[in-house]
């Protein structure tokens, strides 16, 4: 008996997962789905698959070779994709072990029920037998006659939900199958493999804590999981301070930063997820977020929010390192300036000393007694002289201590933050707080709060990793201007 894996479905309707690989090939709960299926017919003993391929061909033969990792001998067929089962067995070359066929679909996830099924089939006759689950066709079938109706292993079918005549189907009443019609059938397939709703599913990894299964070389707290249960693939690091709530499906080579919160959320392989990202109901792959529940996607241009590590060079995971360490340089190179400073801030002293502070709010996280979190205040030291430069000498302390980085909105304080009642306003508070950024560097101390939050707000909306080095760049070319030296009126 030969075996054929349906592995060509072009799966636009999983659009924009599939732009970027097939269906066959979108990991659940840190496997592909063809890999499910292969460990399946694995145990089941088969040992000869022809895998019927067509987009992203390629992938599929680099990934699964030959087979040899589940001791079988893989051979591949390529199509246009989506083509009917009955025109593939046409095509495909004849063989002594081809009178009867085993054909599955590869693109969905099953219990493992393909034993019990070829089990049943046996005491049965006809020129070809489907496995059922109430009626619905589970996309297994006993092909043993050329000529046999093979239309409930057609995707189009299999999507309209046709009935399997009754005279050639074989009711398994254990068993389920997940067709993965929708990104939220595939949503939904995750958190199932993760929380063990799929009875037979291989999951890689091994239980570490109540609730929180492991892969190989992953970095993991037990105190991130809240009150359910997560899956944390292999090569994937989560911050101590992250929190997975109700189900978490994190798939391999995945960076989850520091007070991130991830709620029946799904993160697929290679994502980095920023600082403060607050998900639920999602499906994140790179810089993609899919939101399941209002059935829409959009792609995140700030890589400090979501990120592709495949192409991110410097991830976010590395910013509060690259931030202490340009504190570090921005220090020893101002230390020349910090005698003038105190010289300027002696002979003015425009607060009767020669410091003055300000409670501001950073960047920082704490936990109220009541798990809510809030902005951790940091006093913030300036000279008392109204030389713009001089005066934030002392700020650049607060690189080094994590309260500020390099760029970002202006740091308010906690009465500032209660006066932002509009949406755009609160926009602008969400984000990072930064020894630079457009307010800072554009207006002087005096300009109206208004404006000055209006900059902030614009900057948070449009900003991405290119146009904070060209803050950066705009604050170097300010140090030769007159205005960060003078005094201001």
């Amino acid at each position: 008996m030969r075996t054929i894996i349906l592995a060509d479905r072009l799966g636009h309707e999983l659009f924009p997962l599939t732009d970027r690989t097939c269906t066959a090939l979108l990991p659940v709960a840190g496997k592909s789905i063809l890999e499910h299926n292969l460990d399946m017919l694995a145990n089941a003993g088969i040992k000869r698959v022809v895998v019927v391929i067509g987009s992203f061909a390629d992938q599929i033969r680099t990934y699964f070779e030959y087979g040899q990792r589940w001791g079988m001998e893989l051979e591949y067929w390529g199509t246009r994709g989506e083509e009917e089962p009955q025109a593939v067995l046409a095509q495909l070359p004849k063989g002594p072990d081809y009178d009867q066929l085993l054909i599955i679909r590869g693109d969905m996830v099953r219990t493992a029920c393909i034993a019990e099924f070829l089990q049943r089939a046996a005491t049965c006759e006809g020129p070809v037998l489907h496995g059922v689950f109430h009626g619905q066709a589970l996309g297994i079938s006993l092909c043993r006659a050329g000529q046999a109706d093979l239309s409930p292993l057609h995707w189009p079918a299999l999507m309209q939900g046709l009935p399997v005549p009754a005279e050639t189907f074989i009711e398994l009443a254990e068993a389920k199958a997940y067709r993965l019609e929708s990104l939220a059938a595939y949503h939904q397939a995750n958190l199932d493999a993760a929380s063990g709703r799929i009875p037979g599913l291989l999951i890689p990894g091994r239980q570490t804590a109540l609730g929180l299964t492991q892969g190989r070389k992953s970095k993991v707290s037990s105190r991130c999981i809240k009150l359910g249960v997560a899956f944390v693939g292999s090569g994937s690091e989560v911050h101590p301070t992250a929190e997975l709530s109700h189900e978490v499906v994190i798939s391999d080579q995945v960076i989850v930063d520091r007070y991130a919160k991830l709620s029946d959320t799904v993160i697929l392989p290679n994502t980095y997820v920023g600082e403060l990202v607050n998900l639920s109901k999602s499906i994140a792959w790179g810089n993609v977020l899919i939101r399941v529940d209002i059935d829409t996607h959009v792609r995140i241009t700030d890589a400090f929010l979501l990120a592709d590590l495949r192409q991110t060079t410097l991830g976010n995971s590395l910013s509060p390192l690259l931030n202490r360490l340009g504190g570090l340089l921005l220090l020893l190179l101002s230390l020349p300036l910090w005698p003038l400073a105190a010289l300027a801030a002696n002979h003015e002293k425009t607060s009767g000393k020669l410091f003055r502070s300000r409670r501001l709010r950073g960047n920082r996280i704490n936990l109220t007694e009541f798990g809510e979190r809030h902005r951790a205040e940091f006093t913030a030291w300036e000279w008392s002289t109204t030389r713009p430069l001089f005066r934030a000498l002392p700020r650049i302390l607060a690189l080094l201590s994590g309260d500020l980085r390099l760029v970002g909105v202006e740091p308010v304080t906690s009465e500032q933050a209660l006066r932002r009642t509009e949406e755009w306003e609160r926009c602008a508070d969400g984000a990072p707080a930064g020894l630079i950024g457009p307010a800072q560097l554009r207006y002087a101390d005096k300009t109206p709060e208004e404006e000055r939050l209006l900059a902030d707000a614009y900057y948070v909306g449009q900003h991405d990793r290119w146009k904070n080095w060209l803050c950066l760049w705009e604050g170097i070319l300010t140090l030769f201007s007159r205005r960060p030296w003078s005094r201001e009126v």
